[in-house]
């Protein structure tokens, strides 16, 4: 299990709408909401869909597969949790099931895999990634991403 100063990265595992989201992540299930009225994608998750103003949802299990929409290098100054890692990269994917949908993460070579082993410099756009599930506390997994073909 990689470890960091939780304090920084820990999502609200209580939140109503968005706990979901990181016990499916926890559980290595990569899930995003979706409205059960008119059927779209939302995320970050929330009670009411934008669309129909539907609130009835579910959670649909994705491929797990996307292209990176973006990218960036993270230098110091950072926050102290931060600082030892950096330069790292990272990143914002949309996911293939729907291209609106963009998580943030970052390229590492695996789910062992460490924020600062992969140069931001080698990184493309449009590259083809796929999720990785990384344990960095007893009860809080994190998405990140691995390149795939």
């Amino acid at each position: 299990m990689t470890t960091f100063d939780d304090r920084l990265l820990r999502p609200d595992l209580d939140d109503p709408h968005g706990s979901p989201f990181w016990h499916h992540c926890h559980a290595g299930d990569l899930r995003i909401q979706a409205c059960t009225g008119c059927g779209r994608l939302r995320h970050p998750p929330r009670p009411m869909c934008p669309w129909c103003q539907g609130t009835g949802h579910e959670w649909r299990r994705m491929s797990g597969r996307g292209r990176i929409w973006s990218f960036v290098k993270v230098h110091p100054p950072l926050l102290p949790a931060y600082g030892e890692h950096a330069p790292y990269n990272a990143i914002v994917v949309e996911l293939g099931e729907d291209s609106t949908i963009r998580l943030v993460g970052n390229l590492v070579s695996g789910p062992e895999g460490t924020l600062e082993e992969i140069d931001a410099g080698t990184i493309e756009i449009g590259e083809p990634v796929e999720v990785c599930f990384q344990q960095i506390a007893e009860d809080v997994t994190l998405p990140r991403w691995r390149r795939s073909s």
